[in-house]
């Protein structure tokens, strides 16, 4: 297939400026970048059609010679090795594609994804259980409006990094050896920004806060993530924006304490229900149980009430509600409760190990470790 001209593939003119045709292939690299387009394959093929546009339009030496002879000019400059490019503006575009960006050479900007962000979002238990949807309003980066990204104070634009000559990289003569570093004058884009954008100092970015719509879906768990793809901070130069990751917790519960799918509670129970047995009312997530307490129940007992825990996102059934019997002992009695208490004390005496045959059992066990030792 035949390839289309550069011109029309950035949707420029061909007297268009350096600034607009980088502007012109930021919007391009922003629209089809696969990391957005995951499933459109044709995404990704103007993607690198884009880039390469833009990487021999961006080149003073190779835009010359694309006007003149078209594509069979660029393609027989970067076979013969002219403009200095060789091996590495043959290969380079596969390297930009694998890591994001160049390095360092050509002048050509360096495109970064942006950023990913977290979020921590503190959630009732409630909440977590059914789902919700609430907002939230993060601080970001975003494309300076002022400089439409660029850096530059509009009006003006950037220039070659006189230190490097627009390389990204600079190389230095120690006798016999010979070192190459990244530009300190640019910092490796090959470009300076004389005047900077008094909005965003020359960064191209400000920091702004934005407010998003977050869905819980029913289950999530302490711990949990939720992705909101492309929400995270800005790229650079045309880059795809990074990913926001709202980290679930769960807020302490009054009554509930959250083990995986099952809930836990305690349970007191008056001390005449747990000898005579009886009949109470439960609190679970949807509504009131009634629980019956058979007779001489004692303290730590369990009780599951099956189903009545929460449905976990990866779960096919809902969890249990354990609840745990805490026997209370009365207290605040008046003179005739205690005399019946002491009465119900006389009685049981006698045979005490018949009544209370856990306390018998731990003193046999105190006894016999006397005798042992």
């Amino acid at each position: 297939m035949a390839k289309r001209d550069y011109y029309e593939t950035l949707g420029v003119n061909r007297d268009a400026s350096e600034d607009e045709i980088k502007k012109a292939y930021r919007k391009q690299a922003m629209k089809f970048h696969p990391d957005r387009n995951p499933d459109n394959p044709k995404a990704e093929e103007l993607f690198k059609e884009a880039k390469e546009a833009y990487e021999v339009l961006s080149d003073a030496q190779k835009r010359a010679a694309y006007d003149q002879f078209g594509h069979a000019g660029v393609d027989q400059q970067a076979g013969m090795g002219g403009g200095g490019g060789g091996f590495s503006d043959a290969f380079g575009g596969i390297f930009d594609e694998i890591f994001g960006g160049n390095r360092g050479g050509g002048g050509r900007s360096n495109i970064y994804r942006g950023a990913d962000l977290r979020y921590n979002l503190e959630i009732s238990l409630e909440q977590a259980a059914f789902g919700t949807e609430t907002k939230i309003r993060i601080p970001t980066m975003e494309v300076c409006e002022h400089c439409d990204g660029s850096g530059a104070k509009p009006g003006t634009q950037s220039k070659t990094c006189p230190t490097c000559q627009g390389n990204g990289q600079v190389r230095l003569q120690q006798g016999f050896f010979s070192i190459q570093q990244t530009c300190p004058k640019c910092h490796g884009t090959g470009r300076i920004i004389p005047e900077p954008c008094p909005q965003c100092s020359g960064a191209g970015r400000v920091k702004q806060h934005k407010t998003l719509a977050v869905k819980i879906p029913a289950g999530v768990d302490e711990g949990d993530r939720i992705r909101l793809s492309g929400e995270g901070e800005h790229g650079v130069n045309g880059g795809p924006p990074g990913d926001l990751y709202v980290q679930i917790h769960l807020k302490a519960h009054s009554v509930f304490q959250r083990e995986q799918n099952d809930l836990h509670c305690e349970m007191p129970v008056s001390f005449t229900t747990a000898a005579l047995g009886g009949e109470i009312e439960i609190p679970t997530l949807d509504g009131v149980a009634k629980l019956k307490i058979p007779m001489e129940t004692q303290s730590g007992k369990v009780f599951r009430l099956r189903g009545k825990g929460i449905k976990g996102v990866r779960s096919h059934a809902h969890g249990d509600l354990l609840c745990h019997v805490v026997v209370e002992t009365p207290v605040n009695l008046t003179e005739r409760q205690r005399e019946l208490l002491r009465e119900l004390e006389e009685s049981s005496r006698s045979n005490s190990g018949h009544h209370n045959p856990r306390a018998k059992s731990w003193m046999d066990r105190v006894r016999s470790f006397f005798a042992a030792s």
